[in-house]
């Protein structure tokens, strides 16, 4: 994953939190996934759960689902071999079935390439910030649409009620005059 590419696709809720997980964490900032979770089981005290999180069972089996077509990623930009995809095989396959991956919020992605020392985490460590301060401007851009369509539907359901209240009104002096019963003219006799 380069500085040039997304990183919404990789960016979850869990827990209420927007989190990366440890292997795209890893990936990005260069180092194996081994290391970053090495470096924040060394430093957890670093690492409140505000932070970084160790997710469990149901939530990775919820991950998972989200995920149900398999598709082919590089595992290595650099490299021509393809790795399944993490969510459908990368813990079975990789890493045991009982691993749980660990999910970074903001600011445990910062701390992260904060105690991994490397310059490509540091630059990396921008990119996902702006990745999830975009978000966050996006989730507060459609809560305000959102708002902002409440209000519309609030006051279309008053018009409306006003319209139909005004068409129960009109409706007697829409319809046409009662037919008055026409007087005969002539003779007409009174059996």
């Amino acid at each position: 994953m380069s500085a040039g590419t997304s990183l919404e696709p990789v960016i979850f809720t869990i827990r209420g939190h927007r989190v990366i997980l440890d292997a795209d964490l890893a990936r990005l900032y260069g180092v194996t996934t081994k290391r970053i979770n090495e470096a924040t089981k060394r430093n957890r005290q670093r690492f409140p759960d505000d932070f970084a999180f160790q997710i469990t069972l149901s939530e990775l089996a919820a991950l998972r689902s989200q995920f149900a077509t398999l598709t082919l990623q590089p595992s290595d930009p650099t490299s021509d071999k393809l790795n399944w995809s993490q969510f459908a095989t990368s813990s079975s396959r990789h890493r045991g079935a009982a691993y749980r991956p660990w999910a970074f919020t903001e600011h445990g992605a910062l701390m992260a390439a904060n105690i991994l020392r490397s310059e490509h985490a540091v630059q990396m460590s921008i990119y996902v910030i702006r990745a999830f301060v975009r978000l966050r401007e996006q989730v507060a851009a459609n809560q305000a649409i959102l708002k902002r369509l409440a209000e519309i539907d609030k006051t279309l359901l008053q018009h409306d009620a006003s319209l139909r209240d005004i068409y129960r009104k009109l409706l007697p002096l829409l319809q046409p005059p009662p037919v008055s019963p026409k007087r005969r003219i002539g003779f007409v006799s009174g059996d």
